[in-house]
């Protein structure tokens, strides 16, 4: 099997397995306990969250370990707006959030909250003149994902942070498909918080972070008064955390070169693609683009068909983001680009990491080749006259 769906998972690195073996064995005591054992599980706490917190120029202080990231999009973005000390009700975001962020503001929409709807080009990036239009006094919060999930495509986040400058809106950005993979900057952009995902760059699953701005004014979804204020409550995931940091620190070392590689395998991919032998469309921004995404579509061949028979030709690829899986709706962000029902469903993301190799691509494209003309010769295929 190829696998070309790291957008959605990553498999554990073998070296970040060991860190999580050897600190659940050894540093198995609460971190939160107050005798030695707790105190050495507390130390790999703190210098996990240093870690993660250097990996997007971001203070120490400000992060938090959660079980993932559709815990850190809930979390940071009711803590943010439950900070707010006025009764601004605007939130603005895009139809090409993560559902785990859609499905915050669908909740908050039923407390009160406007939510109004980010345009985008039919690349995918969001419009800046738009935002400036919607942006007011009324505004809560703006919720931007860094890095599409499914085109890969690449927010104008300095841009973006420019134009909220002289409000008080809160800025949140699920930064899970950037984390680890193209830098990340919350000083830069003037973020309050962002959420990032341990499994999606070679880490465990079960482990996330969110960074809230230190200077920020945020509320805990729950005021225990006997803690000190705290986004999440519970024992810490020490190992899980650990082996998280060890995952960053791997991804950091290796960012710029693999960067590079898969770059340069995407456009070969891409190019080769586009000599098969039926019609082939690349879906997303080519200035800005994350070189570990690849939407595309090939007319007349719906997504679901295409993954299904990748799969038994071993090929793992997708019909978008995973939340998405399963769902009878044409792909939601292929239709907030422009697109028809007919076109979002023929939407497949392949997605790409480690183990994606040059060499890989030859066998990549006679699988697909052979299920193109296997599938359009059935469909152009005369019906023959009963007689």
């Amino acid at each position: 099997m190829i696998y070309l769906d790291y957008a959605a998972t990553t498999p554990i690195h073998p070296q970040v397995l060991e860190v999580y073996n050897q600190v659940a064995a050894r540093y198995f005591a609460n971190a939160s306990s107050l005798h030695d054992a707790g105190s050495s599980a507390k130390q790999i706490l703190e210098a996990s969250r240093n870690v993660i917190a250097h990996a997007i120029n971001g203070s120490a202080k400000g992060i938090t370990f959660t079980s993932g990231a559709t815990e850190s999009n809930f979390l940071s973005i009711k803590a943010l707006l439950d900070g707010r000390s006025d009764d601004r009700k605007q939130i603005i975001t895009s139809q090409m959030e993560h559902s785990s962020v859609l499905n915050v503001f669908r909740l908050l929409q039923k407390e009160g909250y406007r939510i109004d709807w980010l345009n985008v080009d039919q690349e995918g990036r969001v419009d800046l003149e738009h935002l400036r239009k919607l942006v007011s006094d009324e505004t809560a919060l703006v919720s931007i994902q860094h890095v599409n999930s499914e085109l890969g495509t690449i927010q104008p986040m300095q841009e973006i942070s420019e134009i909220l400058a002289p409000t008080d809106a809160r800025f949140h950005s699920d930064c899970v498909q950037s984390f680890g993979k193209i830098p990340v900057d919350v000083q830069a952009w003037n973020l309050d918080a962002i959420s990032v995902s341990a499994h999606k760059i070679y880490g465990p699953k079960g482990v996330g972070a969110v960074w809230m701005n230190p200077d920020t004014d945020w509320a805990p979804l729950f005021d225990d008064p006997y803690q000190r204020k705290s986004l999440r409550y519970g024992t810490s995931n020490v190992p899980g955390i650990a082996a998280f940091a060890a995952a960053t620190k791997e991804a950091l070392a290796e960012q710029q070169e693999e960067s590079e590689r898969l770059s340069q395998f995407r456009e070969e991919l891409i190019d080769r693609l586009k000599k098969t032998r039926k019609p082939f469309v690349v879906e997303g921004n080519d200035d800005h683009q994350s070189p570990y995404i690849l939407g595309a579509r090939f007319p007349g061949m719906e997504g679901q068909f295409l993954m299904l028979e990748c799969s038994q030709a071993g090929l793992a690829i997708s019909t978008g983001s995973a939340c998405q899986v399963g769902s009878e709706q044409p792909n939601r962000t292929m239709k907030a680009i422009g697109k028809t029902d007919e076109e979002a469903r023929e939407f497949v993301r392949f997605s790409f990491g480690l183990d994606v190799k040059e060499d890989h691509i030859p066998g990549i494209i006679e699988k697909i080749d052979l299920i193109l003309e296997r599938h359009f010769s059935k469909v152009h295929r005369p019906v023959e006259s009963k007689t």
